[in-house]
């Protein structure tokens, strides 16, 4: 007997193209996502925050040394008229030197003397009310300034006048002057004698005498004398 061969037909169920397409443009979709911004952008971002921020500190910094440059002194406050020498060539930065007023201008300094009399502590007073202190004498060239004003035709002061200037001892012998500045024995301009270096004459004046650039002489603090004051000379 013949053995029958059964064929049996089987079918697989294709997918269909829609569904074979779909899974490639799902891929694409988030390779074009991944790759919308470039790699270096990040980079770039970070060094324009980077910078704007060094921008933003140049420019507190500047507006603090603007400012600070700027800020009236007590001086300037206190007094508004000026008068100003050009001290160097034109065209070469700020260099208008400034003194108040009726003050007289060395180097880089403005001199005020005064027309009244008041004792030593009551003097610095006076000095620091309007910005400056009791001179304070550092070179040869200085004192000659100094001796240089006094010393003029019409003045109201007579021979002998006194002026406190800011030197004084705390103790016998032990000079210092009003700004913490070192006493210097080898700029320092005493008459012949002085000082004393009594107890009872703790400050110093210049005790001006034509023909005479030493003049330096230790007084008692509580006589009335005229004064000296100093400050530093205003640059526009």
């Amino acid at each position: 007997m013949e053995s029958e061969i059964t064929y049996a037909e089987v079918q697989f169920k294709n997918a269909s193209p829609a569904e074979e397409v779909e899974v490639p443009q799902k891929k694409k979709k988030q390779e074009q996502r991944t790759q919308t911004y470039p790699p270096w952008l990040p980079w770039l971002i970070s060094l324009l925050l980077l910078l704007v921020c060094a921008a933003l500190v140049v420019a507190l910094l500047v507006t603090h040394i603007s400012r600070s440059c700027d800020e009236p002194t007590a001086l300037q406050l206190n007094l508004t008229e000026w008068h100003c020498i050009l001290a160097v060539p034109q065209g070469k930065g700020r260099g208008w030197k400034c003194c108040p007023e009726g003050w007289k201008r060395f180097q880089e300094s403005c001199y005020y003397f005064s027309a009244d009399q008041m004792p030593w502590d009551e003097s610095q007073q006076n000095c620091s009310g309007m910005g400056s202190h009791l001179v304070v004498i550092n070179t040869k060239a200085e004192q000659a300034f100094l001796y240089k004003q006094i010393t003029p035709k019409n003045t109201y002061w007579g021979e002998g006048i006194n002026l406190y200037i800011g030197l004084r001892a705390q103790e016998v012998g032990q000079w210092h002057w009003t700004d913490q500045t070192p006493y210097n024995v080898t700029a320092a301009f005493w008459r012949p004698g002085e000082p004393s270096n009594s107890t009872n004459e703790m400050c110093v004046v210049i005790h001006h005498e034509k023909q005479n650039l030493r003049n330096w002489n230790d007084v008692p603090c509580s006589i009335h004398s005229h004064r000296i004051c100093e400050t530093a000379a205003v640059t526009i």
